[in-house]
């Protein structure tokens, strides 16, 4: 018996099917495995938070031959973007013989605007040694009928969605959409942001990588300050309204006096306000840093500057310049 090129094929593609199957079946979790909220507890608290493990389960809802992804880069850049990139190519691939992923390019609003690169895991080999997204991203451009649309016109039912606090709102709205049409479409967001002001989860991609940079801005500020008397140095970090990047930086590097941060208001003038801690520490030490995260302080910025709260295309408040303003 000869077996044709077609059948070949076909025999080749179920074995190496098989084959992938065999290795993620190592790896398997009972549909009943959780995680919970708080490592430690007592004995007579009442039933905890759990989160269900997300690691590959013995029922797989899509047939292999029938999956179709795309993954989509969205916001601000951040450290390990195209790492995340390659690692969900290289998984479904090496893991789950799915050879057709989609690279939806320029964020959100390339749905609809119809530009898409096929990923292979040749294709983005190398991709993790840059820096940047190797899918481009922008932000705001949610039209989510026409991302529905684009979702069902391109057979697409897996939707890996790579992006922060906004862009996870919108996958959201993108998973509500897709369940109104009666679309069997998965959507998974990859929580990426250098704020790591995304609840429930312990750490976000870039996190590490900010606080660690962080670190040169301090050093310097700190340099200048010791070489001049009474001399007040002022790093602003990133974070938004999260204080998480300034207040670990504060604790990696020893070498700040103040930390500002949203989550704790402060007041300016009279007894325990800033203006008499600055005062005493100069007289103490002749010289301090003080650390602002980009968030804190905006009732006292717009009361002395009268501003108007403008909103960006990603629907945020656009935030002053607490850094000038306090300088």
């Amino acid at each position: 018996m000869f077996l044709t090129l077609q059948n070949s094929s076909q025999i080749y593609l179920r074995i190496r099917i098989l084959c992938k199957i065999a290795i993620v079946k190592q790896h398997l979790v009972e549909p009943e495995d959780v995680v919970s909220q708080k490592i430690f507890t007592q004995k007579n608290s009442a039933r905890g938070v759990y989160f269900r493990r997300a690691r590959p389960q013995e029922k797989v809802y899509f047939k292999l031959d029938d999956a179709r992804s795309c993954i989509v880069t969205c916001g601000g850049l951040c450290p390990g973007i195209n790492t995340v990139i390659r690692e969900i190519v290289c998984g479904l691939n090496y893991m789950y013989a799915i050879d057709d992923v989609l690279g939806i390019e320029g964020g959100y609003k390339g749905f609809y605007s119809r530009n898409t690169i096929t990923l292979t895991p040749k294709f983005i080999n190398d991709i993790h040694k840059r820096e940047g997204t190797f899918l481009r991203t922008s932000r705001g451009g949610h039209g989510t009928k026409r991302i529905v649309d684009s979702i069902q016109d391109r057979g697409i039912n897996q939707v890996y969605i790579n992006g922060g606090d906004s862009t996870q709102k919108w996958a959201y709205v993108i998973y509500k959409g897709v369940k109104k049409c009666s679309l069997q479409v998965s959507v998974a967001g990859f929580l990426k942001t250098i704020d790591n002001d995304i609840a429930v989860i312990d750490k976000s991609l870039g996190f590490d990588t900010a606080v660690e940079e962080a670190q040169r801005a301090i050093n310097a500020a700190h340099v200048e300050v010791e070489s001049f008397e009474n001399g007040v140095g002022i790093v602003k970090l990133m974070g938004r309204c999260s204080g998480f990047i300034a207040m670990y930086a504060t604790l990696a590097s020893r070498d700040m006096d103040c930390c500002l941060i949203t989550e704790s208001p402060f007041y300016l003038e009279g007894l325990g306000g800033l203006f008499e801690f600055i005062e005493q520490r100069l007289k103490e030490n002749g010289h301090m840093v003080i650390m602002l995260v980009e968030g804190v302080g905006q009732e006292h910025v717009a009361e002395r500057m009268d501003a108007v709260i403008v909103k960006d295309v990603s629907g945020n408040n656009l935030l002053l310049d607490v850094g000038l303003w306090i300088s």
